[in-house]
């Protein structure tokens, strides 16, 4: 069938329909009017069936396999789908990764390869995986989701991990004195190859930092994933120098300096995309430990709604950030997300006609059209120095990293109070306890209580598997044991989830992470409080009186929802 650009009685070109809608009209799975409204939406030329999935018209899962039907091939499953080790150890990992391609398995005396709807009919790809693999060769189409899902669990770096760092060992000496021979190791090929695989690995796995431990025997390597860490690796002792050297040439740090801590920034490129990764080295006992934080921009890019906000607690904190002055602060330990929430913040708030200025230590995340600034104590910029120059600069919202002493805490107040609306972080377990804390940091108690508007606190938890969750009913005296509140009669009948686990998931029953929140609005009976110096309990009172909930409570009701489970809210919240 024809799938040109169709043309209007005007002479003004349609948008495309081709055989997939045709097919789609003919069974009645579409009305012409939705096609109609597509092709409106899909502006002239463009595709009308991508405009049918964003409307939500014709499911994209439905859609693949109806492609597949016109195409003539196969549509695969595969996120529980079983994969013969034997297909796919036929495959070499580096150029299924390559092509985003995987081997599942034979039919009918061919071998099946899993493929992406842009590759399922490359001719060419599939003579090159028919010459590597010496089969006859069968593509069938698959979501580039799960195929890449299933990349990552089958073509997993720790075999490839494991081989150099054997050779490694043979060939690295330990050289703790020798500098020459450090950076000739760094630059060796496998060592590039071994410090490489380590860090696709942790993107692939979604890890938020690396962990290259020196021990007396070995060098242990974990991943931090959903909040937790992971033994992940192995390797010999002696390739600890070249692998350090490595890591330190590429983040641009002293390799001749190892007395000291330092710090470093690189970037690569993944999948397309630039990841960019913060790395600290600490001196141990046993050597240089090192820890690289990797960055994933996609955060910058979270709305206030993607962050786990109870409706509640949303409004209360919409309320806030919507004033065109005052203190926010979000108060939390390293880790808990407090720098995401106020991006997402930010992203609400640089609007084209603000000036929104931000310092930071470091600066994590590049955001477009916002004024970054990055200390230097060693240059004399500080919090508190870089403060006073913004503050000349015009902004109509200043973003501080972290206030962390007097003299930050008290510019902070003082724009707060001049007519700005100020974003920073505090740590400290709970939100009525920021209040008693820049008190503590030598701020008047009256000014405290003008300038701060909101407080939230905040924690992360791990999301259960929503693929394969598990529910159950607890019963009455195990709930009552943890303290889940329910209602008279409710207990013994009281549906909840916990984990199982899964291949999407890794076994572990979890998937991603989300934000228990405690949302403290400064009102006139916080505001009197705070004048009188009353203490963080007297605070804490007035506050859930005046509607706030705990880190706790937020927990239960993410748990009601399904969304968590009791034992990860117990602990991360205790």
């Amino acid at each position: 069938m024809d799938t040109a650009s169709l043309t209007r009685p005007d002479g003004r070109p349609e948008g495309r329909r081709g055989p997939v809608v045709e097919e789609l009209l003919a069974q009645g799975k579409v009305t012409p009017a939705q096609v109609e409204e597509a092709r409106a939406l899909a502006g002239p030329g463009g595709e009308v069936l991508p405009a049918l999935v964003r409307m939500g018209v014709v499911d994209r899962a439905e859609l693949l396999r109806w492609g597949a039907e016109a195409s003539g091939v196969d549509f695969l499953e595969l996120t529980d789908l079983p994969l013969d080790a034997a297909a796919t150890a036929l495959l070499p990992g580096d150029f299924a990764r390559r092509a985003g391609i995987i081997p599942v398995g034979w039919r009918d005396g061919e071998l099946v390869v899993a493929a992406p709807v842009r590759l399922v009919l490359d001719l060419s790809l599939k003579d090159d995986v028919a010459r590597l693999t010496g089969q006859r060769v069968r593509f069938a189409l698959a979501r580039s989701a799960e195929i890449q899902q299933r990349l990552n669990q089958t073509y997993r770096a720790e075999g490839e991990l494991a081989d150099l760092s054997i050779d490694l060992s043979h060939d690295v000496e330990d050289t703790d004195d020798d500098l020459d021979t450090f950076t000739e190791v760094a630059e060796d090929a496998p060592v590039v190859r071994f410090v490489n695989l380590l860090i696709t690995q942790a993107i692939a796995d979604k890890a938020s930092d690396i962990h290259l431990e020196p021990t007396e025997k070995d060098l242990r390597v974990r991943y931090r994933i959903d909040g937790v860490l992971r033994d992940a690796h192995r390797a010999p002792r002696s390739i600890l120098g070249g692998v350090v050297s490595r890591l330190k040439i590429m983040a641009d740090m002293d390799i001749a300096e190892r007395r000291i801590p330092q710090d470093g920034r690189l970037s690569v490129s993944h999948l397309g995309q630039t990841i960019d990764l913060r790395v600290a080295t600490l001196p141990t006992v046993w050597g240089e430990k090192v820890v690289a934080r990797v960055l994933d921009n996609s955060n910058t890019r979270l709305g206030l709604a993607d962050l786990g906000f109870s409706p509640g607690n949303f409004t209360r904190f919409e309320a806030s950030y919507t004033k065109p002055y005052g203190m926010i602060l979000v108060t939390g330990p390293t880790g808990s997300g407090k720098s995401t929430t106020l991006y997402a913040t930010l992203n609400i708030l640089n609007q084209q006609h603000v000036n929104v200025i931000t310092v930071e230590d470091p600066v994590e995340y590049r955001l477009p059209g916002i004024n970054q600034v990055q200390t230097n104590p060693k240059a004399g910029l500080t919090f508190a120095s870089a403060l006073r120059s913004i503050l000349r600069s015009d902004p109509d919202i200043v973003l501080i990293g972290e206030i962390r002493d007097h003299e930050t805490a008290n510019i902070a107040v003082e724009a707060a109070l001049t007519g700005h609306l100020v974003l920073s972080t505090l740590h400290t377990n709970d939100a009525p306890s920021a209040v008693t804390r820049l008190v503590e940091m030598g701020i008047e108690p009256f000014l405290v209580g003008s300038a701060l508007d909101c407080v939230v606190a905040q924690r992360l938890c791990r999301s259960l598997c929503e693929r394969c969750k598990e529910a159950y009913v607890p019963g009455a005296e195990a709930l009552a044991l943890v303290g889940f509140p329910v209602e008279p009669g409710e207990a013994d009948d009281l549906v909840l989830h916990r984990p199982k686990g899964c291949s999407t998931c890794g076994g572990t029953g979890y998937r991603g992470r989300m934000a228990l929140h405690e949302v403290m609005p400064i009102d006139e009976q916080l505001e009197k409080l705070t004048v009188r110096r009353s203490s963080a309990d007297e605070i804490t009172r007035a506050a859930r009186e005046g509607g706030m909930g705990s880190l706790r409570e937020d927990g239960w009701l993410k748990v009601r929802h399904g969304r968590t489970s009791i034992e990860e809210v117990l602990r991360v919240v205790g």
